[in-house]
């Protein structure tokens, strides 16, 4: 019966006043063990593959259709490959695979584990703003990020494999679909996200660390864009069960 609960067996809608995103490109032979058998990596040049860090201040998250006086207010924090799944039906789809999931509430890390796979922990979120500097961190979590807001104009982070803004897009999270698998049961769950005026602006990042991602000692890690998006409705629809062969 839990295990049956935690296939996101409702969909869920909530406002994303932000979503901040800064997705890493690293050599795609460091990625591919940490993603299951069902789902390829996506790359770019057939050289990269990418992890994303989104930080999501949420307002009414709740049920779908359920009145917002009865939905709560999260700061969400995600670390995400960009992954790829060829369905039953033959198509290509573009999404996530989480690695690890945050909240700075208990109740949303003992409601998403009830109804998700994501694993949530609780930590601290401290965040301070002014008219030149936004500051994210967490001393649980031993993370910080200083976006510099002075910047008329945003150039791309330094080396980052992509060309320009326009190219960088199609790696800025979250893609449609988010993909959990069971591999005892060789069941794949996708659950598909619709969104909506869906205008990712770069940011100028001053200076960051993960310790989540250092954890994972990869050789060469590089920033390679950052944005963020502002007040947009977003839902999850049910999660959808297939077999995979």
């Amino acid at each position: 019966m839990l295990s049956t609960l935690k296939n996101h067996p409702f969909a869920v809608e909530a406002y994303f006043e932000s979503s901040t995103v800064l997705t890493f490109a690293v050599n795609k032979d460091e990625l591919n063990h940490l993603i299951p058998e069902c789902l390829t990596l996506d790359t770019f040049l057939d050289k990269w593959a990418f992890i994303a860090v989104a930080m999501v201040q949420t307002k009414n998250l709740r049920p779908k259709g359920f009145p917002k006086l009865m939905g709560n207010d999260f700061f969400l924090i995600g670390y995400r490959v960009f992954v790829r799944y060829k369905n039953n039906g033959g198509k290509n789809l573009r999404g996530l695979y989480i690695l690890k999931s945050e909240t700075n509430k208990k109740k949303m890390e003992f409601f998403g584990n009830i109804f998700t796979h994501y694993n949530y922990t609780t930590t601290d979120i401290n965040q301070s703003e002014d008219k030149e500097l936004k500051q994210i961190s967490s001393s649980k979590s031993d993370f910080h990020l200083h976006i510099d807001k002075s910047k008329e104009i945003v150039e791309l982070p330094t080396n980052s494999p992509f060309k320009d803004w326009k190219e960088a897009r199609r790696f800025a999270g979250p893609l449609p679909f988010t993909f959990t698998y069971n591999q005892d049961a060789k069941e794949v769950l996708i659950i598909e996200g619709v969104r909506q005026k869906w205008k990712p602006k770069p940011i100028a990042v001053k200076n960051y660390n993960f310790s989540f991602l250092d954890s994972f000692q990869f050789k060469n890690p590089i920033l390679a864009n950052a944005f963020i998006i502002e007040e947009i409705p977003y839902y999850w629809k049910k999660g959808k069960k297939e077999q995979w062969y």
